[in-house]
């Protein structure tokens, strides 16, 4: 499981650690750890172009200190200070007895250029200072972010400005938010641990892993019939979007339930493609409510949510919802909007939804008591505790009815037991996986999708053995 930390919480276990440690050690420490990642990434260390962007915090002296290093090696280093008076002192000293050397302007060649401008506790985007430098980087030249890319929020992925765009980013002793949620996380690329021997409390944000979503997964017993295994309602379906109920259908036998259960106008194109479907009104374990409701979505979902039982409103249905409604349910609620929807949900702009996606997660788990899973780039799962990063996906998932798809694997899965914040997070890390399965570099349909989810959760069951 990757497991992230608020920069409070990682500067107050730096300070823990650097209490115990000669001065400067702690650096040392992390200049080491990028160094190397630094050399792997170049053919050659001897002869290689190195360029440092050297800011004046302690995010420049670990640069220069990993820059010294590579210098050391061979490396032709050249650092360009943001504020050539207020470099590291320690990190110059060390680079320039390396053999490297200070310019006021970037190379208009690099093999390698470390982003060393901004450090974790950075604010409301890139300086003009800073921005300017980052025009310059030669193209061609693989970026390395040093801890996060410079421009990025560390807290919450938050993009304001400008930012830099890495190629592989290195963080040290702890990954943060804004590495693994976007927009932040698409400018990090691929982000490496240093571990710094940070001793740390619970997360704020984690990802699981295919180990942690493989022991999640419902695994019926020698005693199990459909029953005990669970049944899903699905309410979803209209005259005008039949399809989206066989796709939520779809997704709720991929689930792991032992029976579907549909209830809508659309029962004859359910039944046409999944016979095994049962059809009409009855005793379940979890509602799906609102894919492709249309004007019946408010009787829909009220009904659904009298019902004492784990419901998913999605869709049409969470159009017009009560928190208070919610919040006097004696069972858990699902909710899984797309920022549209999000930003409904809570009377914003949708591009205040899109630029601040952990913060929207955890204000709409709080103001409607529910657990929510907010789809995206970055898919989030909040139950007003630690908030989940869904780890897999592909942009071709970006499809007409991908959205009903997940909806009824995630109901399946509250029908088998599982708590709404768990359900919600198997069934987006099934069905990234599924549609990198069906995909694989091509457009692909929600209908494939499904169709790939028992390969997924194969893949996932191996991997828990």
């Amino acid at each position: 499981m990757r497991t992230a930390y608020s920069v409070e919480t990682v500067r107050a276990a730096e300070r823990e650690l650097m209490a115990r440690l000669p001065e400067g050690a702690l650096m040392r420490r992390a200049a080491a750890g990028l160094a190397a990642v630094c050399a792997g990434l170049l053919r050659r260390v001897s002869g290689a172009r190195v360029v440092l962007l050297v800011g004046p915090g302690d995010n420049g002296g670990d640069t220069l200190f990993a820059g010294a290093r590579l210098a050391r090696r061979g490396a032709g280093v050249t650092a360009v200070p943001m504020d050539p008076e207020r470099m590291h002192e320690g990190g110059l000293r060390a680079l320039l007895a390396a053999g490297g050397r200070v310019a006021p302007a970037v190379p208009g060649r690099a093999d390698l250029v470390l982003d060393g401008l901004v450090g974790i506790g950075g604010r409301g985007g890139l300086r003009p200072a800073a921005g300017a430098l980052v025009e310059r980087i030669p193209q061609g030249a693989v970026v390395v972010g040093v801890d996060l890319p410079s421009g990025v929020d560390a807290d919450t992925g938050e993009v304001p400005g400008a930012a830099v765009r890495a190629d592989v980013t290195v963080t040290f002793g702890a990954y943060k938010p804004g590495l693994l949620i976007d927009p932040g996380a698409s400018r990090a690329g691929a982000v490496r641990l240093v571990d710094i021997g940070l001793s740390l409390p619970e997360p704020e944000v984690e990802a699981l892993q295919h180990a942690e979503v493989a022991g999640l997964l419902p695994v019926p017993t020698a005693s199990s019939d459909k029953y005990r295994r669970g049944v899903v309602g699905v309410v979803a379906g209209s005259a005008q979007y039949p399809g989206a109920a066989v796709l939520a259908v779809a997704g709720a036998l991929r689930g792991g339930a032992g029976a579907v259960r549909y209830v809508g106008p659309a029962a004859d194109a359910v039944l046409a493609r999944y016979p095994e479907t049962l059809i009409g009104r009855g005793r379940v374990q979890a509602w799906v409510v609102g894919p492709g409701l249309g004007a019946e979505r408010a009787a829909e979902v009220a009904r659904a949510l009298s019902d004492p039982v784990p419901v998913l409103v999605d869709a049409d249905g969470l159009r017009g919802l009560d928190p208070e409604v919610l919040r006097g349910r004696p069972a858990a609620t699902l909710l899984t909007p797309h920022a549209g929807e999000a930003a409904a949900l809570l009377g914003v702009a949708r591009e205040a939804v899109e630029s601040a996606r952990l913060a929207s997660v955890r204000d709409l788990a709080a103001r409607y008591g529910a657990a929510v899973l907010l789809k995206g780039s970055t898919t989030l799962v909040s139950g007003g505790g630690v908030v989940r990063v869904n780890p897999t996906g592909t942009p071709w998932l970006a499809t007409a009815g991908s959205g009903d798809v997940l909806s009824g694997l995630a109901g399946a899965l509250l029908a088998t037991g599982l708590s709404a914040v768990d359900a919600g997070s198997v069934a987006a890390y099934l069905h990234g996986l599924a549609a990198r399965h069906a995909a694989s570099g091509a457009p692909v349909l929600a209908q494939e999708v499904a169709a790939t989810l028992p390969e997924a959760w194969r893949q996932l069951s191996l991997a828990g053995v």
